[in-house]
C-alpha cells in the first residue's frame, strides 16, 4: 500500500556540453557560471518596485522569498517588454547533453504509402476481371461506380477494425494521434464509400430492369443472399457516423458512446457474408487470396490486441488498488499495487484503460493516464469527479481488483526530437505531464493553467521535481476573460514566456478547447508537427 509522498529518482548527471542551439541561446541568457542573471530574473529586479499596485498572485505562498525557487504564478505586466510579470526571480537553466529521439515520420509515410498500395490492390481486382468495353452505357458505368466503391469500403472496413485492434506494435510504430486522426478520417470515408455502393448499384439495377429506384431497391434486399444483414450493417454504420461527430459524442455519456463504437465489430460480421455471396470481383485467382490474407491479418490482430495481451497482463501483474488520495477540490489519486510491477511495459505520459471490478463499475472501462512515472512499488492515477463512473471511484476501499488493457500512447519523452521541451497542461490533462517532467531534460518548461490557485493538483511535487531537474513551472491562473488567461495563447503571450519555444518539443494535454488554441499559436510560431505532441484517449 503506497503512504507518504513519493520519491523521485533524478539523474546525477547534468554536465554542460555544448550543443549546436549554443550559439541561437548565448543571446537568451548566459552559460553556466555566468554572473549574469537570466532575463526573467533582471525584468523581475526591474519591475518589482513599480508594479507594487498589482495584486499578489498568492499571498500565502512560504516560499516567496526563496531566491531558487523553480515556479511563479504569472500574472499580466503593462512594464515589462514580455508582458509578463513573475512573483519571484529565477535562476538560468542548465543545458541537456542528451541526443534527441529520432521522429517518426519515416514510419508514418511507409505506413501511407502501405494503406495506398493495398487500396490500389483491391480497386485493380474490378480493374482486371473487367473487359475492355464492357463499361459503355450509363448503366453498366453505374454498376461499375457500385462495385469500386464497394471494394474500397470492404478495404477501409479492414483499416478501421486494424487501428480499433490496440495492438502495441502499430501504436508504437505509427503512433496514438496518427492513428486517431487516421481513424476519425476513414470512418468518415467508409460512410460515404458504403452509402455511395448502395446508390450506384440500386440506380445500376434499376435502370438496367426499367424499373423505378426505391422498387428495386426493396427486390434487391428480400431476394439476393445476406442482404438482410448488410442492410443491418449499414444501418450500424451510419449510426457510428453521426454519434461521432463532436457534438452529438458530448452530449452522451462515456461509457453509452463507447458501447455504441464497439457495434462497430458488427459491421465486419454482418457484412462479410454479403461481401462472400454477391461479390462480384471477390472470387477470382488473385481475390481469393487477397481478401481471405487481409482478413486473417485483421482478426489475428483483434484477437491478440483484444484478448490474448490483455489476459496476459492482468494474469501477470494482479493489479489492485492500494490506496484512494484525495488532492483537493474534485480530484483524487488512486495508487494501485500489483505484482512484478518492475516488468510492466509502461511509460511516463502513457495512458491504460481500467475497469475497477466494483458491483455498480465493473462494466465500465476508463482511460486514465499514469500521474506519475512507473515504479517497482506502485502506479498513480489521478481522477477529476465529473459523471457518477469517476466520483463512486473515490469511494473505492484497499484491494478492490482492476482489470487493465495497455499501456498505450506515445505522449512519451522517448519522442523528443529536440534537445528542449515545453509541457503544457490545463484541467486533468496535469497528470501526464506531470509524470512527463520527471523524464525530461533540464530546461523543460511547465505551463499549468487553472481557473483559480486552488484547482491547482500536484504544486508540491512539481516545485520539487523542478529543482531536481532544472525545470520551471509557470502557473497561469485565472478565469478565460482575465488579461493573463487571454494573453497566454497569443504569439506575443507565448513567446514572452518562451522566446525558444520553436527550438523545443511542446507536449499539449488538457480540454480541448485549451489544447485547439495552443496549437494555433504554435504554428503561427512556425512550430512544425513534428515537434508538437498531443495526448489524445479516445481510442
Amino acid at each position: 500500500m503506497a503512504q507518504g509522498p513519493p520519491t523521485f529518482q533524478t539523474s546525477q548527471d547534468q554536465r554542460y556540453v555544448p550543443d549546436e542551439d549554443e550559439q541561437y541561446f548565448a543571446g537568451l541568457r548566459g552559460a553556466p557560471g555566468d554572473d549574469d542573471l537570466w532575463p526573467a530574473q533582471q525584468r523581475y529586479e526591474d519591475d518589482r518596485y513599480e508594479d507594487l499596485a498589482d495584486p499578489e498572485p498568492w499571498p500565502d505562498d512560504p516560499h516567496r522569498d526563496d531566491p531558487y525557487r523553480r515556479s511563479d504564478i504569472l500574472v499580466e505586466s503593462h512594464t515589462d517588454p514580455t508582458g509578463w510579470k513573475a512573483s519571484g526571480p529565477a535562476q538560468p537553466p542548465i543545458p541537456d547533453d542528451r541526443p534527441p529521439a529520432e521522429a517518426v515520420s519515416g514510419n508514418r509515410l511507409l505506413t501511407v504509402l502501405l494503406f495506398f498500395a493495398g487500396l490500389a490492390t483491391s480497386v485493380s481486382l474490378w480493374l482486371f476481371e473487367t473487359q475492355a468495353g464492357e463499361v459503355g452505357d450509363t448503366a453498366s458505368l453505374m454498376l461499375a461506380a457500385g462495385r469500386i466503391t464497394g471494394l474500397i469500403g470492404g478495404y477501409v472496413l479492414f483499416i478501421q477494425l486494424l487501428m480499433m485492434s490496440r495492438v502495441s506494435w502499430l501504436e508504437e510504430w505509427v503512433g496514438a494521434r496518427d492513428l486517431l486522426r487516421w481513424h476519425r478520417w476513414l470512418g468518415t470515408s467508409l460512410c460515404v464509400f458504403v452509402l455511395a455502393h448502395i446508390v450506384f448499384i440500386v440506380y445500376g439495377y434499376a435502370l438496367t430492369a426499367e424499373t423505378g429506384v426505391v422498387e428495386q431497391g426493396w427486390t434487391i434486399i428480400t431476394t439476393l443472399p445476406e442482404m438482410l444483414s448488410a442492410s443491418a450493417a449499414t444501418i450500424i454504420l451510419v449510426v457510428i457516423s453521426l454519434l461521432s461527430i463532436r457534438a452529438a459524442k458530448a452530449k452522451l455519456p462515456y461509457e453509452l458512446w463507447h458501447l455504441i463504437h464497439l457495434t462497430g465489430y458488427l459491421v465486419l460480421l454482418l457484412g462479410y457474408g454479403h461481401q462472400v455471396a454477391t461479390g462480384a470481383n471477390l472470387s477470382g485467382p488473385f481475390a481469393s487470396v487477397f481478401w481471405p490474407a487481409l482478413t486473417a491479418l485483421v482478426i489475428s490482430a483483434l484477437v491478440w490486441g483484444r484478448l490474448v495481451e490483455p489476459v496476459w497482463l492482468n494474469l501477470r501483474h494482479k493489479f489492485e488498488v492500494a490506496e484512494v488520495v484525495s488532492e483537493g477540490g474534485n480530484t483524487f489519486s488512486i495508487y494501485i499495487d500489483g505484482k512484478h510491477l518492475e516488468k510492466l511495459p509502461a511509460q511516463a505520459g502513457q495512458f491504460m484503460r481500467w475497469r475497477f471490478l466494483t458491483r455498480n463499475g465493473w462494466w465500465q472501462s476508463h482511460p486514465f493516464s499514469l500521474s506519475a512515472a512507473p515504479n517497482a512499488q506502485w502506479l498513480r492515477l489521478t481522477v477529476t469527479a465529473v459523471g457518477g463512473h469517476t466520483q463512486r471511484l473515490a469511494q473505492m476501499k484497499p484491494g478492490t481488483p482492476i482489470w487493465a488493457e495497455g499501456p498505450f500512447g506515445v505522449f512519451t519523452a522517448q519522442r523528443r526530437t529536440r534537445r528542449r521541451a515545453l509541457l503544457i497542461a490545463g484541467g486533468s490533462g496535469i497528470a501526464p505531464i506531470r509524470a512527463l517532467l520527471e523524464d525530461m531534460p533540464p530546461d523543460t518548461i511547465v505551463i499549468y493553467r487553472a481557473g483559480r490557485p486552488d484547482e491547482l493538483v500536484f504544486r508540491g511535487e512539481l516545485e520539487e521535481l523542478a529543482e531536481q531537474r532544472d525545470a520551471w513551472v509557470r502557473y497561469i491562473v485565472g478565469s478565460r476573460t482575465d488579461p493573463g488567461p487571454q494573453r497566454l495563447f497569443t504569439p506575443e503571450g507565448l513567446l514572452g514566456l518562451v522566446p525558444d519555444v520553436s527550438r523545443r518539443d511542446v507536449y499539449l494535454c488538457g480540454p480541448p478547447g485549451l489544447v485547439e488554441a495552443a496549437v494555433t499559436t504554435l504554428r503561427e510560431l512556425d512550430v512544425p508537427d513534428s515537434q508538437l505532441h498531443l495526448d489524445p484517449f479516445e481510442f
